[in-house]
Formats: structure tokens, C-alpha cells, sequence
């Protein structure tokens, strides 16, 4: 089944153009990479169909739904998430919290019953039991009652995906997730990756550089290079491209 289509996407900056023509599939319940050398366009994909950058041309559907158009918080609801290559979280409030925020649609939230209590309180603790089995999952429930600007630059990492999980996401888009991070805890993150999709199903879509780590987890990998998408293949495939080995390492 398909998840995701691209359907001739193009991103024009003045007259710079980004991305050029790309069009593909993304298989629900697959890891798939997306690769090529910096200034490829690869981040600005990921911003398009995340809805914070808008489409020149072309289209995109998400389960069967054109989101092409849609403002990033409509995106959200229909059930993409995203993470940063720098993370983007809350450094001053506690892992937990952080974890919290992304639930939809809150009975707490609603200004007319906020103030009363007995109306949310058992939602609300719902969700935090719900939280801390997300930060169990990603190994970081020892960490719940720290503020997130003490965590590791890889634990950081992993916060952003858990923050992401509790938005109930189909799929979750990654740009560079172990930007940053030291090889062994590189290696943990997408270990961590495989085993959320094994046991949620969900459908990861993952901009990443160290390839020797991303070709042991993926499914496929999709290749860009000058905003266009230059082939696809698995990770044995495209590690004997003749034409991906001249364009990503000089070959």
C-alpha cells in the first residue's frame, strides 16, 4: 500500500529552483532513505511535505488525501510528524512535558472547560501514562523529570522522535537524526527507528548522511541530486550505482 505520493513536485526560490520534477512513492510501513550531497534538496522535500514550505508546482497525497496546499498544522493532523536536524524542542520545560504537548485534541485545551478539573483530570493522566510508556520505549524514561537542555545532543534526538509518537503519527519525517551524535548512540537511534516501526507501524521517511548506519536499517533508498531524484534502489543497489558513486563521493 502505498502511503505517500510525489506527484512532479518542484520548489522555485526567485530563480533558484530547489527541487525540479521529483516524483515517488513512499510504502506505508517502510524505512526509506533519502540521500545525495548537500544542496540536493533534500530538506526542502521534507519541508514541503511537512507543509512549512510551499509547493510551486506539483502535488501531494498522503493517504489517499491531497495535502498539497495544506498549512503544517493540518499536515500534523492528517498524520505526519517530523523531526529537526537541529532539535527543536522546549529546552526549558522537562522531557515530560515536552512529551505532552503534541496530544490532539485535548478536552483540557478547550477555554470553557479548562477550569474545570473533573472534566480532563483523567484524560490527563491517560496521557501521561501514555507519555512515559513512549519515553520507556525510547529509553529515556529515566530522564522524564530533567529540563531538556540537559540531555545529550543524541538524547535530544530521541526526545524529538517520542515528542513526535504521541501525535499518533502514520508517518514520521527525519532530517538527520544523528546530526551530531556519537557513532554508538548514532547506531542506538535507529535501532530505536526499526523497532517503532516494527511495533507501531509507522512509516519513517529519513534525510540522513552517514550512510555506512542508514543502508542497515532501510528499506530503500531514494538518491536527489541537483533537486532531482537521480534513481532509488536498496541499500545494495545503490552502494554499486556507478552513477551515485561519482555524484556522492567523486568516484
Amino acid at each position: 500500500m502505498t502511503l505517500l505520493q510525489l506527484q512532479h513536485l518542484r520548489k522555485d526560490y526567485g530563480g533558484l529552483r530547489a527541487v525540479d520534477d521529483v516524483s515517488f512513492d513512499v510504502p506505508a510501513g517502510k524505512i526509506i532513505g533519502l540521500i545525495g550531497p548537500n544542496g540536493s534538496g533534500k530538506s526542502t522535500l521534507i519541508n514541503m511535505i511537512a507543509g512549512t514550505t510551499d509547493v510551486t508546482t506539483g502535488k501531494i497525497l498522503f493517504d489517499g488525501v491531497d495535502i498539497t496546499d495544506m498549512p503544517s498544522n493540518k499536515v500534523f493532523q492528517q498524520g505526519i510528524a517530523r523531526g529537526y536536524q537541529d532539535p527543536s524542542l522546549y529546552f526549558r520545560m522537562t522531557v515530560l512535558d515536552n512529551v505532552l504537548l503534541p496530544v490532539k485534541e485535548q478536552t483540557g485545551e478547550n477555554p470553557f472547560v479548562a477550569p474545570l478539573r473533573r472534566f480532563w483530570k483523567c484524560e490527563e493522566a491517560d496521557h501521561a501514562r501514555r507519555a512515559r510508556e513512549v519515553l520507556e520505549q525510547v529509553q529515556l524514561i529515566k530522564h522524564h523529570d530533567k529540563l531538556a537542555s540537559d540531555l545529550s545532543g543524541g538524547q535530544m534526538k530521541l526526545l524529538e522522535i517520542a515528542r513526535a509518537l504521541m501525535g499518533d503519527p502514520k508517518l514520521l519525517l527525519l532530517d538527520e537524526p544523528t546530526a551530531g551524535v556519537a557513532p554508538n548512540l548514532a547506531y542506538g537511534i535507529f535501532q530505536q527507528i526499526a523497532r517503532l516501526r516494527d511495533d507501531y507501524g509507522i512509516t519513517f521517511l529519513i534525510v540522513e548522511h552517514r550512510l555506512e548506519i542508514l543502508f542497515d536499517f532501510v528499506d530503500e533508498v531514494y538518491v536527489m541530486h541537483l533537486g532531482n531524484l537521480l534513481t532509488q534502489g536498496t541499500p545494495d543497489e545503490i552502494s554499486n550505482d556507478a552513477t551515485v558513486r561519482e555524484v556522492y563521493f567523486g568516484e
